[in-house]
């Protein structure tokens, strides 16, 4: 981490953990404007940080450990995606449906976290790539996933849609890779912290052997996701990361199965009462690991990849892989 990644840690850090799970939109994101960071992928001309996605990683990382109730990791997106002013929150969303003629979309754009009070959304477009919608005109259908965080659906009628020349449904997937990730690891200190601190039968639990080989492969899992983000990420930063963009969602959303089962195990039912602060991340875990693809379509989209290599490719093809993200896959 350099001195510039080092200043932007500290700074998403220390708001994360004063906004945390208690944050809302309405009285908090002044607080996350005011230090810039949906701006962290504009570019300096566009009033931005300049920043790539190895920084975004830092950020949306921390958003997962310390399950931030806010839209940072969608606004961010949202503003690199479009070039918009961060004064104009904008959203991202993982589906749609529909049609566009004469550059007018009508259908519906659904997966869209907290879309209500966002001024444009960047979705999937029909037929591929992604566009930009200004949502003044759509109706609105409110949800919510199982963390409790707003899922918005908007329906919209010959909405004028600009198209973008990106993957806003890989990126989102990036995204919550990265949360996964931070999340996993808070979920560890958490259960570390508990185990310690929890006497049974006159000793700690972290005393009992089964306990620590637990938290040890709670550890691996925290660890494998957090590789396989920043692996994506530095791909991206490179431009070409189709291959570690899928391989790091599907990785994360393996330990996020294996990781809350553990920590879950390690609490008791402690864990799931609501004032205790496991499940408000082992919730977002399970509601990310299905946003932006799950399992089955990553799983689907790596194997299309290597099946269309050859065997014959596929130990050159990973070897080929480095931390620059040059890539034959």
């Amino acid at each position: 981490m350099n001195q510039h990644q080092a200043m932007i840690a500290d700074m998403a850090g220390a708001l994360f953990a004063e906004l945390g799970t208690s944050a809302n939109v309405e009285s908090d994101w002044d607080a996350v404007e005011q230090v810039a960071l949906p701006a962290l992928l504009l570019s300096n001309e566009q009033g931005g940080f300049g920043s790539g996605w190895d920084d975004a990683l830092i950020v949306f990382r921390l958003a997962g450990y310390h399950a931030l109730a806010l839209p940072i990791v969608e606004a961010t997106i949202a503003a690199g995606l479009s070039g918009v002013s961060v004064r104009e929150r904008g959203t991202i969303a993982s589906a749609s449906s529909g049609a566009i003629a004469d550059d007018l979309f009508t259908g519906v754009v659904s997966g869209a976290p907290w879309g209500d009070g966002a001024a444009y959304v960047v979705a999937p477009r029909p037929g591929g790539g992604s566009m930009f919608l200004a949502t003044a005109s759509a109706q609105i259908e409110e949800g919510a996933n199982i963390a409790g965080e707003p899922r918005i659906v908007f329906r919209f009628k010959s909405t004028a849609v600009k198209p973008l020349d990106a993957d806003v449904f890989a990126l989102g997937a990036l995204a919550r890779a990265a949360q996964i990730a931070g999340a996993l690891d808070a979920t560890l200190a958490l259960s570390v912290t508990y185990a310690n601190d929890r006497q049974q039968f006159g000793r700690p639990l972290a005393k009992f052997q089964a306990v620590q080989q637990s938290l040890a492969t709670l550890a691996c899992e925290a660890a494998a996701a957090n590789v396989s983000a920043l692996g994506a990420a530095h791909a991206q930063a490179s431009g070409r990361a189709h291959f570690e963009i899928a391989a790091a969602k599907l990785r994360g959303n393996q330990a996020v199965g294996a990781g809350t089962t553990i920590a879950h195990q390690v609490h008791g039912a402690i864990g799931f009462t609501e004032e205790y602060p496991l499940q408000r991340l082992t919730r977002r875990l399970w509601a990310w690991r299905s946003e932006f693809g799950g399992d089955s379509h990553w799983s689907r989209i790596l194997g299309g990849i290597v099946c269309a290599r050859g065997a014959e490719n596929f130990w050159a093809d990973m070897t080929a892989l480095t931390d620059q993200g040059e890539s034959r896959l």
